[in-house]
């Protein structure tokens, strides 16, 4: 079809004219007079509109070895300290099914909705479903790993319903559901789905298999081709509109890391997939997408690691842009208009970093969601809601870790209208969305990653949430200068903020800063 050509002098004047606008709204960072600290001044009346996310931007992963039980990453105090393991079993143990009917759980859950709830994971590319209400094998049968019964899909079902979220998973792929060529069919996937809809419940979306580029052999065989990928894509979409016509289909799903050199071991490419025969086609655009590999599987010292005094670095932060322009540009070449999802990501593969509980991986967390929502992603999934060092809220105890705070603030200060408050300035990271729920009011996120105080200059009255921490590696969040903690029968504290006096704002060494500016008046924010 041909498309008609822009008058290059029309687009010049807007693109010019926009140019002026962010100008005017947004002055670079520069020194405070007689300090060092930078400081940034916004306007944030006229900032631009960038783009609109999902409202369920903010969303999570449950594994699922937390409803049938398997095996999980190793505490690091299970481990021998600095030593990392050669074969992936010496640091896996054991999982019971997590009891999703807790109160605590379900409170902390409740705070961070509406979102979406991605049940999925290694373990899920080998479950038996065993669709009936008598007694589960023992064992699972052969061709499968684990065992799923109705009963714990129901609680996961009433867990997503009674929290406000909506279910995103992947189906069985191995041994057990292919047949004499090896083609995949929808032997599980069909009871599955069947059953989720007798119970009331829903899949909002889903996508085949979870990474199909890091099977494990030999429930799948080594070398998964793309065009295998293809063949079973296309039986899984011709099922799903037998069955559930509405559930929207997401792919590839590649594992991918921010690594140099690394490749070469990921296998097949999500341009490899997108581009097989028959062509795929996605609902959804999603990958996968771990900056680093954990201190479990790769020294922290180590190309392939981080170490702590690296974790705010520049580089280390930016490492999510370059896969995502890649998966944005595959995009717009496979799937035009569809959504991107980064539907499993966190500190680190290999279980998440030693000190992602702590406050040091809030920076982390709060830079990446902000950074790419910027840039174009719709939804981001965090591995993990509930897990050991890289959940949100600790599996034992259920207890909130450090990043929880921020996800809170998000959720409750963040609208979906991203606006442009700037290019990134070394060191004092700020972005812009409308402020949730109010009419032309602004929400602010500054990130100081200094150990120096910055400055953020505004007009018209602010409110002040700072996080911060007495220790980077701490779990204890301060909020304003208070230790943030569940109060009697697990409720979630006030969240309260200081009132900006002036137009002046001193922010704290090493903080998170959300920063509410109700009456900035921005006309492209609306209620």
């Amino acid at each position: 079809m041909k498309q008609n050509s822009a008058n290059p002098m029309i687009a010049a004047a807007v693109v010019g004219a926009s140019v002026l606008a962010l100008a005017s709204a947004v002055q670079s960072a520069e020194p405070v007079r007689g300090s060092s600290a930078k400081s940034v001044q916004i306007r944030a009346g006229g900032l631009p509109l960038v783009r609109k996310v999902d409202e369920r931007f903010q969303s999570y992963q449950i594994g699922f070895s937390h409803l049938t039980g398997g095996d999980t990453w190793k505490a690091y105090d299970a481990l021998p300290k600095g030593e990392v393991a050669k074969d992936v079993s010496a640091v896996r143990e054991p999982r019971a099914p997590t009891d999703l009917t807790n109160p605590r759980l379900r409170t902390l859950t409740a705070g961070l909705a509406p979102f979406y709830l991605r049940y999925s994971g290694t373990t899920a590319n080998n479950v038996y479903f065993h669709d009936s209400d008598t007694p589960p094998p023992a064992t699972a049968p052969d061709g499968y790993k684990v065992v799923l019964t109705r009963e714990r899909w129901k609680e996961a079902v009433e867990f997503a319903k009674a929290v406000d979220t909506k279910i995103v998973t992947s189906f069985t792929i191995s041994e057990g559901v292919r047949d004499g060529s090896h083609a995949w069919t929808p032997k599980m996937a069909t009871p599955w789905v069947a059953y989720t809809r007798s119970i009331g419940g829903e899949i909002y979306a889903a996508e085949l298999f979870n990474e199909p580029n890091a099977p494990e052999p030999p429930h799948m065989p080594k070398g998964f081709s793309a065009a295998e990928f293809a063949r079973d894509f296309a039986t899984f979409r011709a099922s799903m509109a037998e069955v559930a016509p509405d559930v929207k289909l997401a792919g590839p799903g590649n594992a991918t890391l921010g690594i140099a050199g690394v490749q070469a071991i990921m296998g097949t490419t999500p341009e490899q997939y997108a581009a097989a025969t028959p062509r795929p086609k996605f609902d959804i655009v999603s990958y996968h997408f771990y900056p680093t590999l954990a201190q479990r599987c790769a020294p922290a010292d180590s190309p392939q690691g981080i170490s702590v005094d690296k974790a705010l670095t520049e580089e280390f932060l930016a490492r999510p842009d370059k896969q995502f322009l890649e998966i944005k540009a595959l995009r717009d070449r496979y799937a035009p208009g569809a959504p991107i999802w980064l539907t499993e990501t966190g500190g680190a593969a290999c279980g998440g970093l030693q000190w992602q509980p702590t406050f040091l991986d809030t920076f982390r967390y709060v830079d990446a969601h902000a950074r790419l929502a910027k840039q174009g992603l719709d939804a981001i999934f965090t591995h993990a809601l509930i897990s050991g060092s890289n959940g949100v809220i600790d599996e034992k105890t259920f207890e909130p870790n450090a990043s929880y705070w921020a996800a809170l603030l998000w959720r409750r200060l963040m609208g979906t209208q991203v606006l442009d408050a700037g290019p990134i300035q070394p060191e004092l990271h700020i972005y812009a969305h409308c402020q949730r729920g109010v009419a032309g009011g602004v929400t602010l996120l500054a990130i100081n990653l200094e150990k120096t105080p910055a400055e953020v200059r505004f007009s018209g009255p602010a409110d002040l949430y700072a996080l911060t921490s007495t220790e980077l590696q701490s779990r204890t969040v301060l909020l304003n200068g208070r230790p943030l903690a569940l109060g009697p029968g697990d409720t979630l504290p006030a969240i309260s903020p200081t009132q900006v006096k002036g137009n002046r704002l001193s922010l704290a060494p090493t903080s998170v800063n959300f920063i509410t500016l109700p009456k900035a008046k921005n006309p492209n924010c609306s209620a």
